[in-house]
């Protein structure tokens, strides 16, 4: 198998992601970045950076998607009449 030699990880900051991450640069040796979409979880988009930072990650992209993802995704959903666990989604949003 070919080296590899960066990978670029969709990083939440989570446990799954994180541990991956470990996983990516010990066993491919490899420069890991990450990315984190913010889609409007809030608090939970700085500390993923930190926890980046702290695992020695140098590029770490955060990019603010949630206008593309409220456009593109969440608004159809509403459209579309969604149902989610046995109900219509839009009765739990105060619209």
């Amino acid at each position: 198998m070919p080296k590899i030699n960066k990978v670029v990880l969709a990083y939440s900051g989570g446990l799954d992601t994180s541990v991956i991450l470990k996983w990516l640069q010990d066993v491919y040796d490899c420069e890991v970045v990450t990315f984190t979409a913010d889609i409007g979880q809030g608090e939970e988009v700085e500390p993923a950076r930190a926890k980046a930072k702290a695992m020695g990650i140098k590029e770490v992209y955060i990019e603010d998607l949630r206008e593309e993802f409220a456009r593109d995704y969440v608004f159809p959903m509403f459209r579309a009449n969604t149902i989610y666990e046995g109900d219509v989604l839009i009765r739990y949003f105060n619209c």
